[in-house]
This record gives structure tokens, C-alpha cells and sequence, in this order.
């Protein structure tokens, strides 16, 4: 008689404690009748909310190769009678997924860029109903998304969880339209909370080792009560497929969004005015403080509700309204998920001692009015003429991260535009030497070079860019 292995006297062991243990601590609605835990019974509650969002887009020209618009290759390629035909049109297409929140309105929560450049979009239900639906208000900073079906009945809303509340290791179920595969679910873990660096500016994501896939964009991420905790949004893969690793948007700032873009059409940003970085171990130790976890005031904006709150330079700011602050992404995500007007308490550390001050957020300035406020390019090497320079924002994906000068704006056609700058970009250097403001950018950058070699940060890269 064969003895059985190891990994099959494992398996059993954590299916009879699963079944003795684990049922206890499950709510009472994943167990079936035979008291074997099951997802069925919360997954027929909570599909009849997530729907599939189906687009499309704007009828375009088929790209067409550049020979052909030499009319001897047009000969040889084509009968005569063909050259005069204009290329066919491509209607793009796309499929996501989305979560209805309001039955009685039709309200359903989605991704920004599953309904991006839309002209048409069709809601599938469950039961096999199609509808149109109205874009209500996007905001890609935080790929939030609201659409409204039209003259629909009947509809399930999802109920919303505190996604504050969850803690890694919890079980979520993923539930979307992936590969144009209708109504389907996955299941995994909270791997891990508040990831940034996906590209976006307010990035407070969850990572789970449920499967999300392409499709699945804009659906539920659920906790075992039925609830939603996150917007599935992105995965981190080499090949296009999931590896394990995907992003949901937490619940409470898709709320926090939605509930803008409900009132106003779009998100209304609350802007504090500072400029910061994370105060890192050798920053704790220059200051001579105890803590390692903050954001440190490298500036603070003229006329700003931080100046007038009275938080000054080299002041470390470790929470707002009794949540403590990390890093420069928490702030601006506590700060920018916050409307202009709201008062927020700052908690921050001043020369050593502990300090709370209260500040009244202002209106987050457009880019227009941001590069007004910037520095021109009349007084820099001509190649950078057309563009607008300043002090990085504090939304900025970067803020906090590096040190250097933001480009608000490039003129279209203008010198700064054919040397390949961008919005958005940050001058980290110019000719080997390291810029932190538009002073010292003035010094190594001025009319007189004969040219100018600059390091550039870009979204999650870098790059040198010779100008002459």
C-alpha cells in the first residue's frame, strides 16, 4: 500500500480546518446547506450590480502607409480607378465593466478610461438588458468615472463598505467582464494597501491577488458581506495577462469622487500650497527628530491656505484631521480628496515640538492659471522659448519624490515644443548641475549658452535631452 504524500496530508489538514474552523468565522450567508462554505449565495446578490460597459468611439481613418502617397506606387499597388478612394474608417471599441450605486437613478461607478473619448456607450445587465447610458462626469486624476442609464427599471445597487477598515490578508472576490467574458468572478486576498506609483495623481490603491484582467476595468471588488471596498482598475504584468498582481481604487475614494462629479459634473480639488518631500532617515536625523514618517515643507506657496495657516518651511507635517501622513502621496491624497472651502487640521512637528494648526483649503488652480503663475521662458536659452516653468505642484505624481522644476505649459509649435519638452516634465539638471527652483534654473539655463543638456523626469522615467 502507498502512503500518501506530504503535500496530500497538507491539503487535508487545511481543508478539515477550513471546514471545522474557517465556517465559524464566516458570515453566515457564504455557507450553503450543507454547511460547506460557499461564495454563491453573496455573488447572486451582489452580480445583478456590475454591469458591462460597452463603448465606442469616434469613427477614425485606418492609418495607411506613406507610400502610398506617391502616385507611382499608387499605380503599382492599385487599379487607377482605386486611387481616389479615401480609406476606410476604424469605429474603435471597447469593453470594461462598472458597478451600479444608485438603483433608483441609475448610477453606475466605472473607470475613467473605460468610457475615455466615448461617443457611445451600452450598459448589458445580467438578465441580458441593454441600455444607453450618459456620461455624468469623469475625472482621470483618479480614473473615477460616473455614467447614468438611461430609462432603465428594476436595477440592484451594490452597498458601499468602509474601505479604511480593510486590513491585508482579508478575502475579496473580484467580479467584472474580462476578455469580453460576461459575469465573471475571482477570488483572493488584500495583498497590500496604499500602493502608489501607477501613474495617477490621487493613487491610494489596493493590491490583490484576485484575477483582474483587461475588461475587467471599472468592476467590484468586494469584501465577503457583499460590499463593495474597491474599483478594480489595473494590473502589474509583463505579457498583458495577470500574474497575481492587480490594483483596485478603495471605495472611499471612489466615494469621496463620485459624489463631486454628482454635485458639480467633476471633481473639485482643496489645495493647501506647500511644496514638500518624505523626510527620509538622514532628513530625521538632521532635524533631530524621532520620527521617520512625514513630509517635509520645502516651501510654501504666496498667498496659500498653508501661509495663511501659518506652516512654514522646514516644518514636518505628520497628519491630517488625526490620520497620520507617511509620505508625500498621503498628503496630497488627504489634501486634493477634499473640497475648497473644507477645514482641515494639520498636525506637524516644529523645531522639535509638536504643533496643530488649521488651515481653509483653496481652490486647486487649473494648468492655465498654474502656468500663468509660473515663470516664462523670455529670460532662459532659447530653446526652452514656449514653455512655462514653476515650482512642482503638490499634486504632481512626482511631488515629494524629486526636487527640480515643473513645465505647466508648452506652446504649441514653439521652440520648447520641436526640442521635445513636455508638459509636465521636471529639470531635475541643466548642464550637469541640479536646479531645485526657476532661480537656479535662471543661472545654469540663460541666454547666453550655446547649449543646454538637461535631465528630465517623466512619469515613472527619466531621460537626458540635448538642446541646441
Amino acid at each position: 500500500m502507498t502512503r500518501p504524500s506530504l503535500s496530500a496530508v497538507s491539503l487535508f489538514f487545511s481543508l478539515f480546518c477550513w471546514a471545522a474552523v474557517g465556517n465559524a468565522a464566516l458570515p453566515s450567508g457564504l455557507l450553503g446547506g450543507d454547511e460547506q462554505p460557499t461564495l454563491a449565495p453573496m455573488l447572486e446578490k451582489v452580480l445583478p450590480s456590475v454591469v458591462n460597459v460597452m463603448v465606442t468611439g469616434k469613427p477614425q481613418p485606418r492609418a495607411t502607409n506613406p507610400l502610398f502617397n506617391d502616385p507611382f506606387f499608387r499605380r503599382f499597388f492599385g487599379e487607377p480607378g482605386q486611387q481616389q478612394r479615401m480609406p476606410e474608417e476604424r469605429v474603435p471599441q471597447g469593453l470594461g465593466s462598472g458597478v451600479i450605486i444608485d438603483a433608483d437613478k441609475g448610477i453606475v461607478l466605472t473607470n475613467a478610461h473605460v468610457i475615455e473619448d466615448a461617443e457611445k456607450i451600452q450598459v448589458r445587465l445580467k438578465d441580458d438588458r441593454e441600455f444607453e447610458a450618459d456620461v455624468v462626469g469623469t475625472d482621470p486624476e483618479s480614473d473615477i468615472a460616473v455614467i447614468r442609464i438611461k430609462d432603465a427599471k428594476n436595477l440592484t445597487e451594490l452597498p458601499i463598505a468602509d474601505s479604511d477598515s480593510l486590513r491585508v490578508g482579508d478575502f475579496v472576490v473580484a467580479s467584472g467582464n474580462p476578455f469580453g467574458l460576461r459575469q465573471t468572478v475571482t477570488s483572493g486576498i488584500v495583498s497590500g494597501l496604499g500602493r502608489h506609483g501607477l501613474g495617477k495623481r490621487y493613487e491610494d490603491f489596493i493590491q490583490t491577488d484576485a484575477s483582474i484582467n483587461p475588461g475587467n476595468s471599472g468592476g467590484a471588488l468586494v469584501n465577503l458581506d457583499g460590499e463593495l471596498v474597491g474599483v478594480n482598475t489595473a494590473i502589474l504584468s509583463r505579457s498583458g495577462g495577470n500574474i497575481g498582481i492587480g490594483f483596485a481604487i478603495p471605495s472611499n475614494l471612489a466615494r469621496s469622487t463620485m459624489a463631486q462629479i454628482l454635485e458639480y459634473g467633476e471633481a473639485r480639488r482643496g489645495r493647501l500650497g506647500v511644496v514638500g518631500q518624505d523626510l527620509t532617515n538622514e532628513l530625521a536625523k538632521a532635524f533631530d527628530l524621532d520620527v521617520t514618517q512625514g513630509v517635509v515643507v520645502a516651501q510654501v506657496m504666496e498667498d496659500s491656505a498653508a501661509e495663511k495657516a501659518g506652516i512654514q518651511e522646514r516644518d514636518v507635517i505628520t497628519g491630517v484631521n488625526g490620520n497620520s501622513i507617511r509620505d508625500f502621496g498621503e498628503l496630497a491624497n488627504a489634501i486634493g480628496l477634499r473640497q475648497p472651502g473644507e477645514e482641515v487640521s494639520i498636525e506637524l512637528i516644529r523645531n522639535g515640538k509638536q504643533k496643530t494648526v488649521n488651515a481653509t483649503l483653496t481652490e486647486r488652480p487649473d494648468e492655465a492659471a498654474q502656468a500663468g503663475a509660473g515663470g516664462g521662458s523670455g529670460d532662459l536659452f532659447g530653446g526652452l522659448d514656449g514653455a512655462r516653468f514653476g515650482p512642482i505642484p503638490e499634486d504632481h505624481p512626482l511631488a515629494g519624490q524629486v526636487q527640480g522644476v515643473a513645465i505647466f505649459a508648452i506652446a504649441p509649435g514653439s521652440p520648447a515644443a520641436r526640442s521635445g519638452l513636455q508638459p509636465g516634465d521636471i529639470v531635475t539638471s541643466a548642464n550637469r548641475k541640479e536646479v531645485t527652483s526657476l532661480k537656479e534654473l535662471r543661472k545654469v539655463a540663460g541666454p547666453d549658452v550655446e547649449q543646454l543638456l538637461l535631465h528630465i523626469r517623466r512619469g515613472r522615467g527619466a531621460l537626458f535631452l540635448l538642446i541646441r
